[in-house]
């Protein structure tokens, strides 16, 4: 289970600017997760609960927000959602391969006191 090697090295970031503030406590902590991640959410959220325990950042709330694919077309010049694993302009039908968001792994949000 890489998510828990994921989160590790997230909290440790998370930790690392707590302390460059002088904070005390983790309040709140936010990743945007991207759908061709290769990441569980379900699985990442347990590898929070089990990371945190004795640290500041024990019991708190960790948000993911969810990023779907989204590719542009460089024949209409148009971003667009595919609908499945074919990633087909649905205007001009073609093919595109620039994956504009859906891959990112990012700590968004830190909340500290």
């Amino acid at each position: 289970m890489h998510e828990v090697s994921l989160m590790e090295n997230t909290l440790d970031i998370a930790l690392q600017h707590a302390s460059q503030q002088g904070a005390n406590k983790i309040h709140r902590l936010k990743m945007r997760v991207g759908a061709m991640s290769g990441v569980v959410p379900e699985a990442l959220e347990f590898a929070f609960d089990v990371v945190a325990r004795n640290t500041i950042a024990e019991g708190a709330k960790f948000e993911i927000e969810q990023m779907p694919v989204v590719c542009y077309c460089t024949n209409c010049q148009t971003e667009f959602k595919p609908e499945d694993l074919i990633y087909e302009c649905p205007q001009c039908h073609q093919l595109s391969h620039d994956i504009r968001s859906g891959r990112e792994i990012e700590l968004t949000t830190l909340e500290v006191s």
